[in-house]
């Protein structure tokens, strides 16, 4: 554990408690893990602006991994975007309006676009997208966007994925589950694991050298690509396969309590 030069953490039931709070202890596990040369990244289907908003003044010194890798922002300085095209996310939202008991939600890089008719779910969605734009003509949005979501109010993502999302658009993009509510729908080749790729490059960081914390499909990829690979006890049961390591549910601050075992080796 002596040699881990980078964490990255997903958010939702990783990181964040079911009451929507991170850990007691987080800011300063990661000013500490900063002084001992230690990254810490953020790796999240959330977009950026929801992030910075979340971890405030320590967004110039951290990483944020948002909407699955749509987009990297380390210390302030975007370093790797992928946008899918208008015509691409239009066929999205067309298709889940139409075979979908969901709600298209585009990832715009500055707002997510939604449509008006869908209003009645604006709490839920703005747990996760802070700035929400509700459009009357959903089809005439045409803006840069890295991500398209589907929000599912029934809780049947993992359904409706099977059964027509993943068949429709998984071999021209990368779809994955982030939540029983949650599809999210990326460029082919977009996920956290080509992120800590990406990242790992810039800061001459091997997987050897990393740790990942996750508890959900669109953690795969990054729990598999680093040596260091977490999951919580709360994860979803067949996510087993995909991480060397167990830890406390996030009710439990898991993920603090094993930075805080770094901590301890690093300072030893």
């Amino acid at each position: 554990m002596k040699d881990v030069k980078l964490v990255a953490s997903d958010m939702d039931h990783t990181l964040l408690t079911e009451k929507n709070e991170l850990p007691p202890t987080l800011f300063d596990d990661i000013d500490k893990l900063q002084k001992l040369g230690v990254e810490f990244a953020i790796a999240s289907g959330r977009p950026v602006y929801t992030l910075e908003a979340i971890f405030g003044d320590l967004k110039s010194k951290m990483t944020f991994v948002s909407d699955n890798g749509g987009v990297i922002v380390y210390h302030g300085e975007v370093i790797h975007m992928s946008l899918l095209t208008t015509t691409a996310y239009q066929k999205m939202t067309r298709f889940t309006l139409e075979e979908t008991d969901g709600v298209p939600v585009i990832c715009g890089l500055e707002a997510a676009y939604v449509p008006s008719s869908a209003r009645q779910y604006e709490a839920a969605l703005k747990t996760f997208y802070t700035q929400i734009k509700f459009v009357d003509d959903i089809y005439a949005v045409d803006v840069k966007a890295d991500k398209y979501t589907v929000y599912f109010p029934n809780g049947n993502a993992q359904e409706c994925n099977e059964r027509v999302f993943t068949p429709e658009f998984g071999t021209d993009y990368s779809v994955v589950i982030s939540g029983p509510e949650w599809i999210d729908v990326m460029n082919k080749g977009i996920h956290k694991g080509q992120a800590m790729a990406i990242l790992g490059e810039k800061l001459n960081i091997t997987p050897a050298q990393m740790m990942a914390f996750g508890d959900m499909y669109n953690d795969v990829e990054m729990l598999t690509y680093v040596d260091y690979s977490y999951l919580v006890a709360n994860a979803a049961a067949d996510m087993d396969q995909y991480a060397n390591y167990r830890t406390d549910s996030n009710d439990e601050y898991g993920v603090t309590n094993v930075l805080e075992q770094l901590i301890a080796a690093k300072e030893a």
